[in-house]
């Protein structure tokens, strides 16, 4: 199932978040395993400022959550996590569908991201999902602004793609 999150749950969403990110562990990007992820600072900002869904186990523990906001009229999925022992499910696949129904009813014309492109579990699962990559030109104010910062956060641009999919 897949709910929005309960203030209570967002500790375990930090958990979820860093035990996803060992799958980094053995990539070019292996230092985002031992990244800290969002703190509940970061995941309490989301939580008043745009979305965050979580996807629940039959007990209704979180296994999952996605993070969305609007930018440039459309939402920005900002995160996207499963916990491994819940992964290869269509639990990301549903999250997004989650963040894509939301951004119909709210009117915005699109789901868009940032990630890296040659990651087999970013971009390569997200072209599956129906996702485009995006031409620098055809970056609005808010998507050239994710990539500024991820780069004065020590991101390889070079590395990274916006990508889209319409709603």
């Amino acid at each position: 199932m897949i709910r929005l999150v309960r203030q209570d749950e967002l500790p375990k969403l930090q958990v979820i978040e860093k035990v996803a990110a060992q799958r980094f562990r053995d990539t070019d990007q292996s230092w985002i395993a031992d990244d800290d992820g969002m703190d509940l600072e970061q995941l309490e900002h989301w939580l008043r400022h745009g979305k965050i869904w979580v996807a629940v186990d039959s007990a209704g523990e979180p296994v999952g959550f996605a993070v969305a906001h609007p930018i440039d009229g459309t939402a920005y999925l900002h995160e996207l996590d499963v916990h491994p022992q819940h992964s290869r499910r269509g639990l990301g696949a549903r999250l997004i569908d989650e963040v894509a129904t939301w951004a119909r009813d709210c009117g915005y014309s699109a789901v868009t991201l940032s990630t890296f492109a040659e990651i087999p579990w970013n971009a390569p699962y997200y072209h599956r999902l129906g996702f485009r990559s995006l031409r620098e030109q055809e970056l609005g104010p808010g998507l050239r602004k994710v990539r500024a910062d991820e780069a004065a956060g020590g991101l390889d641009l070079d590395a990274r793609i916006c990508m889209i999919r319409p709603v």
